[in-house]
C-alpha cells in the first residue's frame, strides 16, 4: 500500500552501484521508489531494498522508457521525483572509438536523460505543480575525463563518447531548469568523480593524486541527491553538485 504522504520516485540504472545506493537513500528518506533498469536482477534488487516496484527497461529504447514512466505516474496517481542514473562508459582511445560505442554512450547517458525528463514533466509534474529532476552526470563532462592516460590513449580516463554525453547532460540540466522552474519543478545534476562502483572496476583513476585521496562511496553520491530533494534545496535549480574528492581541481 502506497503511503499517500510519501513522494513517488523513479530511479533509472538502479539495480546496482550508485543507482541502487540512491534508491536505498530515497527509501530511507521516506519516498516510495520504483526501480528502472535493464538488468535481469532488477526485481530481486527491488525486493532486497524494499522498493515498491521495478521495471526492466533499456533506457536507449525511448518509447519503452517513456511508457514505463507514464505507467508509474498512472498507477501511483502522480510522479514526484525522477533520478536519471543509468549509464555506460566506454574507455576506448580516440583512435579506436567506433560509431557503436559513440551511439551507445550518447543514447544511454544523454538521449535517455532528455526523454525521461520529458515524460516525467509532461504532463505529470507540470499538472501537479511540483517535481524534482536529478541527473547523475560526471566530472568527466567538466574536465574531459579523469584519471591517467596511457600512451595509446586508454586507461582510467573515460572515453570521448562518455565525456561528451555527460557534458551534454550538464547543459541539458541547465536548459530544462530554465523551462520548468515556473511550474514548481527543479532540475539539478550531481557529478560523481571516481566512485567505488561496478562501473569503475579495473580502471586506474589515479585517486592518490586527489585532494581527498581515495575513491568515493556510492552512499556519498546518494547523499548529494537526497539533499537536492529536500526543502532546503527548493531555491536551487540548474546547478551541478560535484561529489568528486576534488577531481575538478587537479
Amino acid at each position: 500500500m502506497i503511503n499517500p504522504e510519501s513522494r513517488i520516485a523513479v530511479v533509472t540504472g538502479s539495480a546496482r552501484g550508485i543507482g541502487r545506493a540512491i534508491a536505498e537513500r530515497l527509501i530511507a528518506d521516506g519516498s516510495e521508489v520504483i526501480l528502472l533498469d535493464l538488468a535481469d536482477h532488477v526485481d530481486q534488487t527491488a525486493e532486497e531494498i524494499k522498493a515498491v516496484g521495478a521495471l526492466q527497461i533499456d533506457v536507449r529504447d525511448v518509447e519503452s522508457l517513456q511508457a514505463g514512466i507514464h505507467s508509474v505516474a498512472r498507477e501511483q496517481g502522480r510522479l514526484d521525483i525522477l533520478v536519471n542514473c543509468a549509464g555506460t562508459c566506454g574507455r576506448e582511445s580516440f583512435e579506436t572509438l567506433s560509431p557503436q560505442i559513440w551511439h551507445r554512450d550518447l543514447d544511454t547517458n544523454l538521449t535517455a536523460t532528455a526523454f525521461a525528463c520529458q515524460a516525467a514533466v509532461f504532463p505529470h509534474m507540470r499538472e501537479q505543480g511540483w517535481g524534482r529532476l536529478v541527473n547523475v552526470v560526471s566530472v568527466s563532462g567538466k574536465v574531459g575525463g579523469i584519471g591517467p592516460v596511457d600512451r595509446d590513449g586508454t586507461g582510467g580516463r573515460s572515453g570521448a563518447a562518455y565525456a561528451s554525453a555527460k557534458a551534454g547532460a550538464i547543459n541539458l540540466t541547465r536548459w530544462i531548469a530554465r523551462q520548468v522552474g515556473p511550474w514548481g519543478i527543479t532540475c539539478n545534476a550531481v557529478a560523481p568523480g571516481p566512485i567505488a562502483s561496478p562501473m569503475a572496476a579495473g580502471a586506474d583513476y589515479g585517486v592518490e593524486s586527489l585532494p581527498i585521496p581515495r575513491f568515493g562511496k556510492p552512499t556519498e553520491v546518494a547523499g548529494a541527491v537526497s539533499y537536492l530533494l529536500t526543502p532546503d534545496a527548493d531555491y536551487t535549480t540548474g546547478t551541478c553538485l560535484h561529489v568528486d574528492g576534488g577531481s575538478v581541481l587537479t
